[in-house]
């Protein structure tokens, strides 16, 4: 803003992007090859009469510029007379005058976005828009990378998303979608799924994109369990399901995948593991974070014997027990070959018993191992991972029914 009157915006307030060329069905046909425009903080402020009588409206220069951008890619003949982007006009201010009939045409997210038939690619990022996904974009059948994040979208994805058969990155992250995700079994190009941060319920799909990489549904009110369809996504290398109110056990599938390297079920309602039949020898994961849910028992044997294993969350659960010397020697003394547990995180439960002995040798700048809050006979201060928190009260110990000697 060049004054207290003028009213700017900064490009990276409104940022509009697509890639062209697609066919000419609409008035304001676009017909170049792989152009691609930025349209820029597009946003009409209107104020109520009487608060600002005589504000002045200055756009800010760069979007002009965006502007002129796109007006110039557009072939002339393709333009329909008063059309929106036939309105167009840079001789003057384009927010000067919002009652007029000059330059008073924005964007929104139209339903003929559907005639854009060669469009392969709509990044809608970072915007302002609202309202519902339109269904008409689920009839872009050469769409390969759609960008929906960081808006006001509202309502569910619509079922029609199930025609977007080159799909592959989907991203809706970052806005107000709701309902259940419908079933994304026919996207079989699709290789990232993005929906963290809405307000989406229900269950998890049970099919799923079978060439999926990447799945992050962090931070929405799914619910039920983990499906057993997510043991057939071969090429799976990121799941990220926290902040949910996922249920049950942790399937044993997701420890022996043969791709999985990152999994982050955090803060759920998960109140057990299943232990895979080759003790997790074979796994892939790189990092696994189970902190805050309701898991219980005595910590899991198989963990410390995944080979790639380095980051370990089991925060603020419920497990009990001593802490076995594996998940001690894994941190302090690995065997040749395996991953040094970089972060062991085991604070917030219940274990108890003495600190197995490879723990006392560890330096603070080895590895982040926490420890506090549990039941642990003498873990004073003085020991790095003893700090952040003390031990539980003898009492609350013995209620819940952790052995103190």
């Amino acid at each position: 803003m060049n004054g207290p009157r003028s009213l700017g915006f900064s490009p990276s307030l409104l940022h509009f992007e697509m890639n062209f060329p697609f066919t000419s069905q609409s008035h304001c046909e676009i017909k170049m090859a792989t152009s691609k425009f930025f349209l820029s903080s597009l946003l009409l402020l209107l104020f109520v009469h009487g608060v600002l009588p005589r504000a002045e409206s200055k756009t800010y220069w760069g979007d002009v510029d965006a502007l002129k951008q796109l007006k110039n890619g557009v072939q002339p003949n393709s333009v329909s007379p008063g059309s929106c982007l036939g309105s167009w006009d840079f001789t003057f201010d384009p927010c000067d005058s919002l009652f007029s009939e000059r330059f008073t045409c924005g964007f929104r997210i139209p339903g003929s976005l559907s005639n854009l038939t060669r469009l392969t690619r709509l990044g809608l990022s970072r915007n302002a828009f609202s309202g519902e996904v339109p269904a008409s974009i689920g009839s872009l059948s050469t769409l390969e990378e759609l960008y929906l994040d960081n808006n006001n979208l509202q309502g569910p994805i619509p079922p029609t998303f199930n025609g977007l058969g080159s799909l592959k990155r989907l991203e809706f992250q970052s806005n107000n979608i709701s309902g259940e995700l419908p079933e994304l079994g026919s996207l079989k190009n699709l290789y990232l799924l993005d929906a963290s941060n809405n307000v989406i319920s229900g269950y998890l799909p049970t099919t799923l994109p079978p060439f999926l990489v990447q799945i992050s549904m962090r931070n929405n009110m799914i619910e039920g369990t983990i499906p057993p369809s997510l043991k057939y996504l071969n090429l799976l290398q990121v799941l990220d399901l926290s902040h949910n109110k996922l249920t049950g056990s942790v399937p044993y599938f997701l420890f022996n995948h043969p791709s999985l390297q990152q999994l982050t079920l955090a803060f759920n309602s998960f109140d057990s593991l299943q232990a895979p039949s080759n003790l997790g020898t074979q796994s892939e994961l790189i990092a696994v974070d189970l902190s805050n849910n309701e898991l219980q028992g005595w910590l899991p044997p198989f963990l410390p014997l995944m080979p790639k294993l380095s980051a370990l969350s089991m925060e603020n659960n419920k497990f009990s027990g001593m802490i076995p010397i594996q998940y001690a020697l894994r941190a302090a003394l690995p065997a040749s070959g395996i991953a040094p547990f970089a972060r062991l995180l085991l604070g917030g439960n219940y274990l108890f018993g003495p600190i197995p002995g490879p723990l006392l040798v560890l330096k603070p700048d080895t590895a982040n191992v926490s420890l506090a809050d549990n039941c642990l006979i003498r873990c004073p201060s003085r020991f790095f991972f003893c700090q952040g928190a003390d031990q539980k009260s003898l009492m609350e110990c013995k209620s819940f029914g952790s052995v103190i000697p």
